[in-house]
């Protein structure tokens, strides 16, 4: 069977092909398909954002497709950036124009009102179904960059319980606890009943 992972991200392609490890299945990327270009994010939750691109991956290429959307919500910025994580400082920027606009946002706030979430949905599609799975996981927001794996928000995302920021973290421990990695863990179940 071949599933084909509706990204462009590189960093988030590793992640979701760690996930599928051991399936049985030929995981393709987007880089396999040029004709597909970027996909335009217009829905306003991430379980929207998800669909629209693995139904527009399997309406191209009839092949099963796997979807994710991440947004990180904190609540000093009232939910804020959320559906617009990866586009916060504008269009094509890099993570790091991201992370400093919100540590920026978040000048001189105290850190128990730096509080967020970091949300992930993720969803398959085939010719049959259309499935998905939600995870998240708690955290602050640090003043400053801490670590230098990971990507996106990694460096400022703190997880008090474990006493450091994602990129602290090596991926298999992040995969682990990260809101990806739960949303994964979850699907990977629902996919042993769909191969079965």
């Amino acid at each position: 069977m071949k599933i084909i992972l509706a990204t462009h991200n590189r960093d988030k392609e590793k992640e979701l092909q760690k996930s599928l490890e051991g399936l049985n299945i030929e995981i393709c990327s987007l880089f396999d398909f040029p004709e597909i270009g970027d996909i335009e994010e217009t829905g306003t939750t991430l379980l929207e954002n998800s669909l629209l691109k693995a139904r527009t991956v399997f309406n191209i290429t009839g092949i099963p497709a796997i979807a994710d959307d991440t947004g990180l919500e904190v609540s000093f910025l009232n939910g804020a950036p959320g559906v617009y994580s990866a586009r916060y400082a504008g269009d094509n920027v890099s993570y790091q124009e991201n992370v400093t606009k919100l540590l920026n946002e978040l000048d001189g706030v105290p850190s128990d009102k730096r509080l967020a979430r970091f949300r992930t949905v993720v969803t398959y599609i085939d010719k049959n179904e259309e499935l998905w799975a939600e995870g998240y996981i708690d955290g602050v927001i640090s003043e400053t960059i801490i670590g230098d794996s990971g990507f996106g928000y990694d460096p400022v995302f703190f997880v008090p319980h474990i006493g450091k920021t994602f990129a602290e973290l090596s991926s298999d421990e992040k995969n682990k606890i990260s809101h990806r990695g739960i949303a994964l863990q979850k699907l990977r179940k629902i996919l042993i009943n769909v191969l079965k």
